[in-house]
């Protein structure tokens, strides 16, 4: 994984990386949403457990991640006599990539000032600089 700007623009993205560059997700969590975006039904833990290859325990955890990032919607399905069980769908694309701009554009507004405060904390000559307390 790239640490840096300069590592990140120099690599050969796919736009699927844009999961692990913005939110910081997983490559399991990428499978996986690719996984449910390729799939025109809602899947259980289960069954997406079994399309990766993981435990379930383990699919779980990136299927939360997934949800706490806003990537997937979880859906509670009840069973006719008592009883529920949860299925899991990608969130609508262009809310995903609204998001994702609108995040590079607090980053890009953020780096803008911190870019701003550099040039004024070091173009003054250093005789002028505050001293460090």
């Amino acid at each position: 994984m790239p640490n840096s700007m300069s590592e990140y623009l120099k690599q050969d993205m796919e736009c699927e990386g844009l999961l692990e560059c913005i939110h910081g997700l997983k490559e399991l969590d990428r499978e996986i949403f690719t996984v449910l975006s390729e799939h025109a039904e809602p899947l259980t833990v289960d069954e997406i457990a079994t399309e990766v290859d993981r435990e379930r325990s383990t699919a779980y955890r990136s299927v939360q991640r997934l949800v706490n990032s806003g990537f997937v919607q979880k859906k509670q399905v009840n069973y006719d006599h008592g009883g529920y069980y949860h299925v899991f769908s990608p969130t609508d694309t262009e809310e995903i990539a609204d998001d994702m701009q609108r995040m590079l554009n607090d980053w890009y507004a953020k780096m803008g000032q911190l870019i701003g405060e550099f040039r004024d904390s070091y173009s003054q000559q250093p005789e002028q600089r505050p001293a460090k307390q």
